[in-house]
């Protein structure tokens, strides 16, 4: 049996039927989620800065996230909390945090969602929170419902004005008015 890699904490994660240790869990989900949360929450750092949050919060967890089925579903879960409870208290003091543009850097499998992240990010958090999860994390209408806590058929509209909006931002930038 080929020994498995461990975290300083000798955490083990099982995924599926196969332990899985946080370090695997990081390396194979960390750039797919920061892809994900970029969508959602349209800013690359806050993006970094939640999954990041999220696996601290895993290696804290420690039995309570080796048990979960889904690892990725679980971090994912947990980032948008932390984007949510982040830009509450932000929204609550009156404060607005300066936007400072900053360019993703080169991840395989971004350079694709870029054009489409910039669109995005001009659409109403809620429409660009189930766009981003239906469509950059491939989660079905039911999953994207019970993430957020609101019901399917708002989910469903939701995707179809945004799709409606992103439609019509992406032909403008194309120049097809």
């Amino acid at each position: 049996m080929p020994e498995k890699e461990t975290l300083a904490t000798g955490r083990a994660v099982s995924h599926g039927s196969a332990e899985r240790t946080l370090a695997e869990v990081f390396e194979l989900s960390y750039r797919r989620l920061v892809v994900q949360m970029y969508g959602v929450v349209g800013d690359f750092p806050e993006a970094e800065d939640v999954v990041q949050e999220a696996f601290v919060r895993a290696s804290a967890a420690g039995g309570r996230f080796r048990r979960v089925d889904n690892p990725e579903a679980w971090l994912r879960r947990t980032a948008i909390n932390l984007h949510r409870n982040r830009w509450r208290k932000l929204r609550n003091y009156n404060r607005v945090r300066p936007r400072l543009e900053v360019s993703p850097p080169d991840l395989p499998g971004l350079e694709e969602h870029v054009t489409v992240i910039e669109s995005l990010r001009q659409l109403p958090s809620s429409q660009r929170e189930v766009l981003a999860l239906h469509y950059l994390a491939d989660l079905p209408v039911l999953e994207v419902s019970e993430l957020l806590g609101v019901p399917e058929g708002t989910v469903k509209s939701r995707l179809m004005r945004g799709r409606e909006a992103l439609a019509a931002l992406l032909s403008e930038e194309d120049g097809h008015e």
